[in-house]
């Protein structure tokens, strides 16, 4: 209906008559207006019928009941709405309340769109895609009681007309772009009772001391907005207040004491600052106080005894500061306290001797401390403990009986202490456990049997203790048992056969003990196994060859053993990254794989293995050698007539390349080479092929070049830039060694049809080789942006998209750890034959875990201008996050046909450019004109994925995993609209859109 619905005459909107004289009412009308205005999934809003006389049984409609069935009401929830904020709801006369949470309303909400919903008490918009400034006119909705714009994109500082909200009691502006300072003039909106401004980039400044004029507040939100200074005693006035969140900030100095005068406080969160000194006296006389977070801070000093005494206290997070002393004797007599986290001080001596007794402990965490004495007899009594951590302390003493009874038990640490006699035998059997950790002690006796009750226990990890006697064979009925650690004791006997039938075993460590007998044979459900190491014991028998056949196995170490027998050929199946059987008993040849220099450390120490150890590979070296001289012969003379036919640069160009040749060339015995899958091809074929004239592109991390191989077989092979510094006198390794380790570590241990695959690598000195599938069509960066895009049109590129999603989300979701490849973007995107997509290049790629270790991991930019993420600009961290808004990049690519940096485009990059061209001329000024507009409703819905994947902030993104869904969900409803219209596109009936296993 459009601007002009407001001008409809009512006699013509009384006479819109439908099925037998039933009309519509005037509010009926309004909402289907507003329908038309948005985009609307099919299945939403449905019944939606115009036939009816009003709207009151509409989904997410309330009326008031009375005979007019006026709307009061609209609460349309997560349905994927999209499109600006319509206008028509706000001529609703008596419309009080407006929820449309998690949809795609967007992009901008004006002034003009809400000043009229002069009744509104209620508007709920959150997590939605807004952007632009807050709408002063929300100020001046006089009914207006409760506001939430929170995780959309609104950006510039909070309009000053926010501190003239008349009946305003609850706002929340959480995870926005909002900047400026948190204002003071909140200090004069005197009904707040909620105030929610967290995770907003605002410039550095303090806490408004005119927010203690809030009498009516209770909770007051301020994490991550940047706060520095001080907190302001005035908040100690906050009698009222319940929630106080100031975590996550760069607070400094002291808790003023006027805080412990909060006496209505339930929850304080003053985690991730600086704060320093002592914590103040007083929080045990706060009546309804039940959690206190006050960790990663600088506090010192000892814990104050009186902060148990709060009579409702339940959860207590201290860690991460620097606080002394003992643990207060009155956490024994907290009656509510279930939660204590105290780890990561300089805590020291022994611990109450009654703790637990009385407090229902679910979780105790005192690890990192210098904690002295035994663990209290009494810490399960109460019988609610979930997780007991207390490694890297210095306790003594038994395990308590006590734990044996603990039935809740998920996860026991207790490494890194000086623990010594027998484990309870219950302890081995508790049905819920999940994780016990017990290296590193002095722990006697043996496994017990009662493991078989342990239905839940995925890692076990037992290592550098005193325990002896035998595995026992009720082991393999933990069934979930990924990892089982226990070398460095004194195990003996042999290995009991129930092992080999745990399919979840990814892990298992035993070596340094007295373990006797063969090596299991029937190890087929041994699927996830990536590690084995039974290395210093005393097994004899042969390898078994079934050890060949384990898809992921990548750690093998069956050294310091009896071992005889050959070395079974089927163990060139696997792609190991470490193999070692040296000193066992072996004999006869080796697998040709592992007859190269670079395996020569493996086979040390055992005698009759191919002979002498230093000529394992003799006679193939000196055909190699025979193969190297005639190669260089045959080089030299073409050189040498270069020379004489070319003068000038001539002569140098091709003087380099003699150079740079006979280098690689020269010795190949000394190259090094790591496969990772088998290999139809050697080092040598592929030295070869490193000349000028098969380059096929250049990067920042090295040369590419294509090798035809003698079988016929196409290689593409990257030489990385050699820029090594002298690491042994405190330099870093080179850019080449690091892009080198990130490839080798990620690439070789993957396998995913939409990652390129990595045959091997290839080494000699500072010279590094990557050796990967051939790629014929290219990067999709080359094609897509050159006159080559005629080759793609719009369901090749869809194919594209789908390939390359659910590569990442493979590395995101399916790889433990994670892997984050820190450089999506088209040219990193390859193309097969058929246009099958293939992610590549992991040069920068990262552990996530290895991230959270070390957050200087990810201290350096990675990432090409234009798909980085814009949260760079306050943070260097980098995760899963950062590549879904990079990929969405690369959807805007595919949909627009644009580089992700223009000119044309002046200080803007694409996701700008096409956010503010659709903003201002409409969706189809930002299509691909090459593409086919049949497929319209299909490309818009990928557009939209990739704006979303593109969000500022990073909590709107979604999930790789949830993108593959999204572009799934996209074709098919596509399909469905066109089939049911009777224009589906023969292009889509021959499409395969059930795509098969991504694995």
């Amino acid at each position: 209906m459009g601007s002009a619905g407001a001008f409809v005459t009512p006699l013509l909107l009384v006479l819109v008559v439908v099925n037998g004289g039933v009309a519509l009412n005037q509010d009926g009308l309004y909402l289907l207006e507003a329908k038309r205005a948005l985009t609307v999934p099919t299945a939403a809003l449905a019944d939606w019928d115009p036939r009816d006389a009003t709207p009151c049984n509409w989904t997410g409609v309330s009326c008031d009941g009375g005979a007019g069935g006026a709307v009061t009401a609209i609460s349309i929830q997560g349905v994927n709405l999209a499109g600006s904020f319509p206008e028509a709801f706000c001529r609703l006369p008596r419309l009080a309340s407006i929820n449309l949470y998690s949809n795609y309303i967007g992009p901008n909400l004006t002034s003009a769109a809400v000043a009229r919903c002069k009744a509104l008490r209620r508007l709920d918009l959150s997590m939605n895609a807004l952007v632009g400034p807050l709408p002063d006119a929300l100020a001046e909705l006089p009914e207006l009681v409760y506001l939430n714009l929170e995780s959309n994109n609104f950006s510039g500082p909070i309009p000053e007309s926010f501190g003239r909200f008349k009946k305003l009691e609850s706002l929340s502006l959480v995870y926005n772009l909002l900047d400026g300072h948190v204002p003071a003039f909140f200090g004069g909106v005197s009904t707040l009772r909620e105030l929610n401004l967290s995770y907003n980039p605002f410039a550095p400044g303090p806490v408004p001391a005119e927010l203690g004029n809030l009498n009516a507040l209770r909770v007051l939100w301020l994490a991550g907005c940047n706060l520095v200074g001080s907190i302001p005693a005035s908040l100690g006035k906050l009698r009222n207040l319940t929630d106080l969140d100031l975590s996550t900030n760069a607070l400094t100095g002291s808790i003023p004491t006027e805080v412990t005068g909060l006496t209505s406080v339930v929850q304080i969160e003053l985690y991730n600052n600086s704060l320093t000194g002592p914590i103040p006296r007083g929080f045990g006389k706060l009546a309804e106080l039940r959690g206190i977070d006050f960790a990663m801070n600088r506090f010192d000093g000892a814990i104050p005894d009186d902060l148990f005494e709060a009579p409702k206290l339940e959860s207590v997070h201290l860690y991460a500061n620097s606080l002394t002393g003992h643990v207060p004797e009155s956490v024994a007599r907290a009656a509510s306290l279930s939660e204590l986290r105290l780890f990561a001080n300089r805590l020291n001596g022994t611990l109450p001797a009654d703790l637990g007794k009385v407090t229902p402990l679910v979780c105790i965490d005192l690890s990192d401390n210098s904690i002295t004495g035994k663990i209290p007899p009494s810490i399960c009594d109460r019988g609610e403990l979930e997780e007991l951590l207390m490694l890297d302390n210095m306790l003594s003493g038994r395990l308590p009986d006590g734990l044996g009874r603990c039935r809740r038990l998920r996860r026991v640490r207790l490494s890194n202490n000086r623990l010594d006699g027998d484990v309870p035998a219950a302890v081995w059997g508790l049905p819920h456990i999940s994780l016990l950790e017990l290296n590193n002690n002095q722990l006697t006796g043996e496994i017990s049997p009662v493991i078989s009750g342990a239905a839940n226990l995925s890692k076990l990890v037992l290592s550098n203790n005193r325990l002896n006697g035998s595995i026992p064979p009720e082991i393999g009925l933990a069934s979930k048992l990924y990892e089982f650690s226990a070398d460095g004791n004194m195990l003996s006997g042999p290995l009991p056969g129930s092992l080999g039938g745990l399919t979840e075993l990814g892990r298992l460590v035993l070596q340094n003990n007295l373990l006797t007998g063969q090596l299991l044979q029937g190890i087929q459900s041994w699927k996830k196994l990536s590690e084995l190491n039974l290395a210093n014991n005393g097994f004899t028998g042969p390898i078994p060859a079934e050890l060949g056949d384990l898809p992921v196995l990548n750690y093998l170490d069956l050294s310091g053993n009896r071992l005889t027998g050959e070395v079974p050929m089927q163990l060139e199946n696997l792609k190991l990254n470490q193999f070692n059987v040296s000193n066992n008993q072996l004999s006869g040849p080796l697998p040709p794989q592992y007859a190269t220099e670079g395996y020569r450390s493996s086979f040390l120490g055992n005698p009759g293995l191919c002979g002498d150890i230093a000529r394992l590979c003799a006679n193939s070296q000196r055909g190699s050698r025979f193969h190297s001289g005639f190669v260089w012969m045959m080089r030299s003379i073409f050189i040498f007539a270069a020379v004489v036919l070319v003068a000038g640069i001539a002569w140098f160009y091709w003087k380099y390349r003699s150079f740079n040749n006979a280098k690689l060339s020269s010795d190949h015995s000394k190259w090094t080479l790591k496969s990772f899958h088998k290999l139809s091809f050697s080092e040598y074929e592929i030295l070869d092929c490193l000349d000028e004239d098969n380059v096929i592109g250049s990067g920042a991390s090295g040369k590419v070049y294509k090798a035809v191989l003698s079988n016929g077989e196409v290689v593409a092979v990257k030489k990385l830039w050699g820029l090594k510094k002298d690491v042994g006198n405190g330099g870093e390794a080179s850019t080449a060694d690091n892009s080198f380790e990130a490839e080798v570590k990620t690439l070789g241990k993957i396998r995913h049809k939409n990652i390129v695959k990595l045959w091997c690598s290839c080494t000699h000195d500072d010279c590094k080789l990557l050796v990967y599938e051939y790629m014929p069509n290219g990067s999709l960066g080359d094609v897509l942006h050159s006159s080559k895009a005629g080759l793609l049109d719009w369901l090749t590129r869809y194919k594209i998209a789908l390939d390359a999603a659910e590569g990442l989300s493979y590395l995101h979701h399916d790889c433990v750890p994670a892997i984050v490849h820190r450089d999506v973007k088209s040219n990193n995107i390859l193309l097969d034959a058929e246009f099958g997509a293939r992610v590549a290049d992991f040069g920068v790629a990262k552990v996530v875990e290895a991230t959270l270790r070390d957050p200087k991991s990810m201290s350096v930019i990675a990432g090409s201008c234009g798909y980085i993420a814009p949260e760079y600009a306050y943070t260097l961290r980098v995760n899963e996050k950062s590549d879904i808004y990079s990929f969405g990049v690369v959807l805007l690519e595919l949909v627009t046909g644009r580089l992700p940096v223009d000119p044309e485009f002046g200080e803007k990059d694409l996701v700008k450019w096409v956010c503010s061209t659709i903003d201002q001329k409409g969706v189809e000024h930002v299509l691909d004109s090459k593409l086919d507009m049949i497929f319209k409703e299909e490309i818009n819905r990928v557009l939209n994925i990739g704006l979303l994947c593109t969000s500022s902030l990073p909590i709107n993104r979604p999930a790789m995993r949830r993108v593959v869904k999204m572009l799934q969900e996209a074709r098919a409803e596509a399909r469905q609209r066109l089939e049911k219209d009777g224009k589906l596109s023969p292009y889509y009936r021959e499409d395969a859109s059930d795509r098969g296993s991504s694995v």
